[in-house]
């Protein structure tokens, strides 16, 4: 459970998943009222929803629910700019762009005038499959996909149904194209000359949606609506946030994580020009720290690091990474809970075993922009301005912290730089720890909003890592190559227990996140067993979560029972993908395709890689080229096949997979870890905590799958076959496998 977070104000989806083994009934999610006023420069189509519900409930139907009605997502100027709020967070991923690609389809809007904005913790905003803000598990498009393509048709009818009325004559008589409503005669009506009279008409509860034949934005490549602000710095993000009086704070957290402060002398901090309060702030999972408040960051800086202050660390574990190693070895010797049962019997008379120990170290999510949130608030509303992927529960820790209702809090989502999971956190630490110090300043006569910032070396050591990991697997072979008995052993920690996604994710004792992607799409008999220890790490998902390990495990593996059976991996995969499998085989045949892969010759010193892995429902193959120089791993090329079912931006498809592979990248580069020394982070910013740089990128090709079926998640699956494919290509120079992350050839 949430700390300080009641169950009661758990989205109610979340209460029905939390609760499924008492045999409890769902029932619907509360109805919230969505009203939005037209102003002078456009109206809110369906600005009046509870006209059309009381309508909708006497004709004993089932109502329209917030996440359906136009109101909360398009608005349409008098000039015909159409836009468009989306239920996500963007922080690079381009929903911004996709979301309203889906809208803009149905609504037959003219893309040139189609623009974007974030959305909030209101209730439209929730993704309409979990009934709860997230985004995240790449499942922004596969949720939503439908949800906007009706979104879009409801107020393409409404626009259709105010034309009919001004000029007289049956809806069905007239059609719509580039933002505008077309009659028989050849008279046409602008969407913003509509706009006022449409926001009236009753929202249609059902409509008949485009064939896809007919897209004409749907599966196009297309320019993001961010592109010219992005690429000419003008895009602001949530650490730009600047309000009127706003003050801003740093914090000085403690070195190991839990710890408080023993003593603390704060006199050159406030002599600090610009300082304007020093002040003790709880913070996350029960540790103590200090904020310095001051009219910039610069000067907050300058006062944190004038303070002179020891900590008390008794009673809190401090994590030593050698020693870990150690533990998690012995752990794996010993029983555990049970993932897959297979007979093991067969390892007896195995003619060949393969013995390997996999090792995998914390990592940290390290976005280009740290970690921020602003608060503003007083007696009766609080304003939170933060890039969120969980807008509704960060707005309830606020309530909490501020002392305020939830309803009371308003949590407007900003553009973020990156996150790759970290802003997506139970325990909401970054929002906790910002409403207590806006808390904390206005009880010291600081009334003003207070912007908390994070820098880099706060955020490389301020936790909430990729949890590390320990795999020994044991496989038996016989005289022919194949896999009689596979016995595994996972160790590493939970990054559900104890969160509100414990009661469904955790079962029998494991978390599923630990083992997704495990075994399949392999036909093998796996006995898996998995250890969740305790330590005092935070840990969370990390972009592509389980499988940043699983993957890797598995496709080195693989390749290993190919070259056991003598057999191609490329020709290995196919076999044992059989007719079950056939994604995989699509993705697999043209990324070999494309690559020339078997049939062109590589350079002297180089080799290629395979793997193939299926992550949030869409699978990825890698065919990769590389070499070894100097004794360190060089990826030259990527070519990446992709089917994740329809592509709505191509272009969006391939910036993710470029963007996943790098971060792929990143896992296998020597100094990629974050490691313990008697509790405390030894790294510190990009110096010692390794990111791949622009001459570390390969060159990356990117097809996709053709295919009609929804589409499936995109975000994430991208990154976990790019280590094991650069892997299994190092493997075949050296003659030696990869068993570790980051890569260590010597």
């Amino acid at each position: 459970m949430l700390p300080n977070i009641n169950y009661s104000e758990l989205p109610r989806a979340l209460q029905h998943i939390l609760d499924r083994d008492n045999n409890n009934v769902p029932s619907a999610p509360s109805r919230r009222s969505f009203l939005k006023l037209a102003g002078i420069s456009g109206f809110a189509l369906g600005a009046f929803p509870g006209l059309v519900l009381a309508k909708n409930a006497t004709e004993a139907t089932k109502p329209l629910g917030p996440t359906q009605l136009p109101s909360a997502f398009v608005e349409i100027a008098a000039n015909g700019e159409v836009t468009i709020t989306i239920n996500r967070l963007d922080f690079g991923q381009g929903v911004q762009t996709a979301l309203p690609m889906i809208l803009a389809e149905e609504l037959d809007a003219d893309w040139s005038k189609v623009k974007s904005r974030h959305g909030t913790n209101d209730g439209a905003y929730v993704d309409p499959s979990m009934g709860m803000h997230l985004t995240g598990g790449s499942s922004s498009i596969k949720n939503s996909f439908t949800q906007y393509r009706e979104l879009g048709a409801r107020a393409r009818a409404m626009l259709i149904s105010a034309a009919a009325t001004r000029w007289n004559v049956d809806v069905a008589q007239l059609r719509t194209a580039n933002g505008e409503v077309i009659a028989p005669d050849g008279r046409k009506l602008g969407y913003g000359e509509l706009a006022e009279a449409a926001m009236r008409q009753a929202v249609p509860e059902t409509v008949v949606l485009k064939n896809p034949k007919d897209f004409r934005i749907i599966g196009h490549a297309t320019t993001r609506l961010d592109a010219v602000a992005k690429s000419s710095g003008q895009q602001s993000y949530g650490i730009d946030m600047h309000l009127p009086g706003q003050l801003t704070a740093v914090v000085l957290r403690p070195p190991v994580f839990g710890a408080k402060i023993a003593t603390l002398d704060d006199a050159a901090a406030k002599a600090i020009q610009g300082v304007k309060a020093v002040l003790r702030v709880p913070l996350d999972r029960g540790a103590e720290g200090v904020a310095i408040i001051a009219d910039g960051y610069w000067p907050a800086k300058q006062g944190r690091d004038a303070l002179k202050i020891t900590w008390d660390t008794n009673g809190v574990e401090k994590v030593d990474s050698a020693k870990q190693l150690i533990q998690y070895r012995e752990l794996a010797k010993q029983p555990g809970n049970r993932y897959f049962e297979a007979d093991m019997a067969p390892m007896n008379s195995a003619a060949k075993k393969i013995d390997a120990e996999f090792t995998f170290p914390y990592l940290a999510h390290a976005p280009m922009e740290p970690l921020n949130c602003t608060v503003r608030f007083n007696s009766d509303l609080a304003e939170i301005w933060v890039g969120s992927q969980m807008p509704g529960l960060d707005g309830m820790m606020a309530a909490r912290v501020l002392g305020l209702k939830p309803e009371q809090v308003k949590v407007h989502v900003q553009m973020a730089g990156g996150g790759f999971g970290r802003r997506a956190i139970a325990t909401s630490d970054y929002v906790f720890e910002a409403c207590s110090i806006a808390k904390a300043a206005k009880s010291a006569g600081l009334d003003v909003p207070v912007r908390t910032m994070w820098s880099r070396e706060d955020d490389i050591r301020g936790g909430y890592y990729r949890p590390a990991q320990l795999h020994k697997a044991r496989i038996g072979l016989d005289a022919h190559g194949k896999v009689l008995a596979w016995d595994h052993v996972i160790v590493g920690q939970s990054i559900t227990a104890g969160t509100p996604f414990e009661g469904f994710m955790i079962k029998n004792g494991i978390d599923s996140t630990g083992v997704e992607g495990m075994r399949e799409p392999y036909d093998i008999p796996m006995r898996l067993t998995v250890h969740h220890p305790k330590l005092n790490v935070p840990v969370l998902w990390w972009r592509s979560v389980g499988s940043t390990h699983t993957a890797f495990v598995m496709e080195t593996l693989v390749d290993e029972v190919a070259h056991a059976n003598k057999k191609d991996p490329v020709a290995y995969r196919l076999e044992s993908y059989g007719d079950k499998h056939l994604r995989h085989r699509a993705a697999l045949e043209l990324a070999v395709e494309k690559s020339g892969y078997g049939k062109k010759k590589l350079p002297k010193g180089q080799a290629w890689g395979v793997a193939v892995h299926e992550s949030f429902n869409t699978v990825v193959a890698y065919v990769v080229e590389a070499s070894v120089k100097n004794g360190h791993p060089v990826l030259h090329k990527a070519t990446a096949a992709v089917h994740c079912n329809l592509v709505v931006n191509p272009r969006t498809i391939e910036a993710q997979v470029q963007g996943a592979a790098l971060m792929g990248l990143s896992m296998c580069l020597p100094g990629a870890a974050i490691t313990f020394k008697d509790g405390v982070v030894e790294q510190s910013n990009f110096s010692d905590y390794v990111v791949p740089r622009i001459t570390d990128m390969p060159d990356i090709a990117v097809y996709t799958v053709a295919s009609g079926d929804a589409p499936t998640g995109m975000g994430e699956p991208g990154l976990p076959p790019l280590a094991p494919a650069f892997a299994n290509a190092i493997a075949k120079l050296t003659g030696k496998p990869i068993r570790q992350l980051p890569f260590k050839l010597s």
